[in-house]
């Protein structure tokens, strides 16, 4: 074995280590108290310590992507997790004076990284990419739900001359943000329902239904989908990972298998 393989592996072990972990997760937490401490009376007072802070943090940052670079090389993109780290740090390496001056916001996004080191983090975010198609499905539901129901409200209730229904219910546009508001119980009693009943007595019989499709049936699919995507890659997670052997593995085999060999004639050979 080459000494460059002794040092990726050496690398590798370190990166993957928990202590290492643990202190990349502890110095983004960090990062995220001085982030948030800038925008303070103190902060905007020392803003040349915390530039300074700043700056070592990322600098940190980098050198931990350059290590993962030595260690995988060519196997570090192809992880999606990996890309996620790599684009955070280079948007906070982007320039931030002049008409870039805005990007200083973005430094923020470093606290992301949380969702690809925290194991626990990654599971949830799996679990969403996981149930993204059936959430498709639940959104298209909806969306059907909501056009006809907003078609209906504009023909029903928008074509009085009420100042607030026309407001409310006065195009289709108009119907589904109100219809978007009623589904989020956002004042949807006193706010929108109950005057729409002072004229229209017999508005109840939409509105009731429309709540309980939406807001207690449709909305909660959102959550069995997510819930099962989670059961799902929890039994993933439970099942043995087959990895493929890359080319170094095959040259560490058969070394050993070399080596195994020359044990075994040297056995038979002082046998005889």
């Amino acid at each position: 074995m080459s000494s460059t393989t002794l040092a990726r592996r050496k690398i590798r072990s370190v990166v993957e280590s928990k202590k290492f972990q643990h202190a990349l997760i502890a110095l983004i937490l960090f990062n995220a108290f001085t982030l948030g401490l800038e925008t303070s009376p103190f902060g905007k007072a020392n803003v040349g310590i915390l530039h300074i802070i700043d700056t070592l943090i990322l600098v940190i940052f980098t050198l931990e992507l350059l290590l993962k670079l030595i260690a995988y090389k060519g196997d570090f993109f192809r992880s999606g997790w990996n890309w996620f780290d790599f684009i955070i740090v280079a948007i906070s390496w982007a320039p931030t004076s002049g008409a870039l001056s805005v990007l200083r916001a973005f430094r923020i996004l470093r606290v992301l990284r949380l969702l690809s080191v925290v194991p626990q983090m990654r599971r949830v975010i799996g679990a969403l990419g996981h149930s993204l198609p059936g959430m498709a499905s639940v959104v298209g539901v909806l969306s059907i739900i909501f056009y006809v129901s907003a078609v209906l409200t504009t023909k029903i209730f928008g074509s009085h001359s009420d100042v607030n229904m026309q407001e409310w219910f006065g195009s289709i546009g108009a119907s589904a943000y109100t219809l978007f508001q009623v589904m989020t119980l956002e004042s949807w009693s006193m706010g929108i329902v109950r005057p729409t009943m002072e004229l229209f007595p017999l508005s109840w019989v939409f509105f009731v239904p429309f709540i309980i499709i939406t807001s207690f049936a449709v909305l909660n699919l959102f959550i069995g989908i997510i819930v099962d995507a989670m059961q799902v890659m929890h039994e993933e997670e439970g099942k043995p990972k087959q990895t493929i052997a890359t080319k170094e593995d095959m040259l560490v085999l058969e070394a050993k298998i070399d080596k195994l060999n020359e044990l075994l004639q040297s056995n038979i050979d002082n046998t005889k």
